[in-house]
């Protein structure tokens, strides 16, 4: 496997899993990070779900041609979000620029492969 490959799975995965199961348990600062209880905050724990379960299996089965569209899908989102929350100080808009910059390392390393 691609080294960034891996880094970019493996970030998500880590990132991922206390985040989701912060979600599920209700824990204190995901109010502060993503607001209330809502719908809106259950339907981006399924994204969040979906993004951890594909990340968990390309960490088997590495294909660059599989892993591009997850790292394209995440990067759209995540430098978005400055501009959808109307914030950049607040710390899930913070850690997603910095994911969606290694994410990007990893598509320019990819592309090739792709392409």
């Amino acid at each position: 496997m691609q080294v960034m490959v891996a880094i970019s799975l493996a970030l998500n995965v880590l990132v991922l899993v206390p985040v989701a199961s912060s979600l599920l348990l209700g824990l204190g600062w995901i109010e502060a990070a993503y607001g209330p209880k809502t719908p809106a905050r259950g339907i981006l724990l399924s994204i969040y779900l979906a993004i951890l379960g594909i990340s968990v299996a390309l960490l088997f089965v590495p294909r660059p041609e599989l892993v591009l569209p997850l790292l394209l899908a995440q990067i759209l989102y995540k430098v978005t979000t400055p501009v959808t929350v109307g914030s950049l100080r607040n710390p899930v808009v913070v850690s997603n620029l910095g994911i969606a910059a290694v994410h990007a390392a990893t598509v320019w390393s990819i592309l090739p492969a792709v392409i």
